[in-house]
């Protein structure tokens, strides 16, 4: 069985997630912080912790099978991978922001204009696209005291919560890409049924992530209308009460609907609704 190499980032905003969703698969390993590769024991896998910079070329090259990395540092690299599966966390979005007090109202009054960014590749890109005419200044670290230093009259850069921005008298202004945390693999790495095992985890954990269960007694005069409510993963749960007049009822709402479709069951007739989380759903 061939030994996997998988590749997360060591420090920084995906790390936590990326061990969590690995911890959340039944992989056991252990001193991730104090360590460049963990093996794990339960599994034929091997956890390298890197720059996310560096992850990319890491599983284009082949040094690694596998890689947790963002969307943004994927196109940014050039490198050719494979998108395995979108992991739903690390969301941001890569933006231009301005100074609060600039007249710019406009993409194209950036022409002429100087933009400060760690992403050159994805904002020439975008720039071209918009037929901007702007001068790129590549900053390494900190982008937004660009237009405090005088360095640029605009900045690109992630921006989660926006919370940086205000601090430095900026604000956005157009937005460039989204980006989350995605799965990556070499090219035909996704054929490997090693890969194809883990894809399986992950999915699992991704899709009990979506969903609630739900336990809740209804009349037997009211069952269909609770039903069409619940379609389940197939089909409901429906088990008969010591009231034969009752029947318990077991399914799964999605987490996107869940007050909506409480209030609702409530409104059909269901009593004593028990919702709780779910670890892994295996389709």
């Amino acid at each position: 069985m061939k030994t996997l190499k998988i590749a997360i980032q060591k420090s920084g905003r995906l790390n936590e997630k990326s061990v969590e969703i690995l911890k959340n698969c039944g992989l056991s390993f252990e001193n991730y912080k104090s360590s460049l590769i963990s093996t794990v024991t339960n599994f034929p896998l091997e956890i390298l912790f890197l720059r996310d910079d560096d992850i990319p070329e890491y599983v284009q090259d082949g040094i690694a099978d596998l890689g947790i990395v963002g969307e943004n540092v994927i196109v940014e690299a050039g490198a050719e991978v494979t998108y395995l599966q979108k992991l739903g966390f690390g969301k941001c979005t890569l933006k231009i922001a301005i100074p609060n007090e600039s007249n710019i109202t406009g993409i194209a009054q950036l022409s002429g204009k100087a933009i400060a960014t760690s992403y050159p590749v994805i904002l020439e890109k975008y720039l071209k696209d918009n037929n901007v005419d702007a001068e790129v200044r590549t900053i390494s670290g900190s982008v937004e005291i660009g237009p405090g230093l005088g360095l640029s009259d605009a900045i690109c850069d992630i921006v989660s919560t926006g919370g940086t921005l205000k601090s430095n008298g900026l604000k956005p202004f157009s937005e460039v890409m989204k980006s989350e945390a995605v799965l990556i693999g070499k090219a035909g790495s996704d054929l490997l049924p090693e890969v194809q095992e883990l894809l399986q985890r992950i999915r699992s954990v991704l899709r009990a992530k979506e969903t609630k269960y739900v336990v809740l007694n209804v009349a037997r005069s009211n069952l269909k209308k609770v039903v069409d409510l619940l379609p389940g993963v197939k089909s409901p749960t429906v088990v008969p009460l010591f009231d034969e007049d009752w029947v318990a009822v077991h399914s799964v709402i999605a987490e996107y609907d869940f007050w909506e479709k409480i209030n609702s069951l409530k409104a059909a007739g269901a009593e004593g609704i028990v919702v709780m989380p779910i670890e892994k759903i295996i389709a």
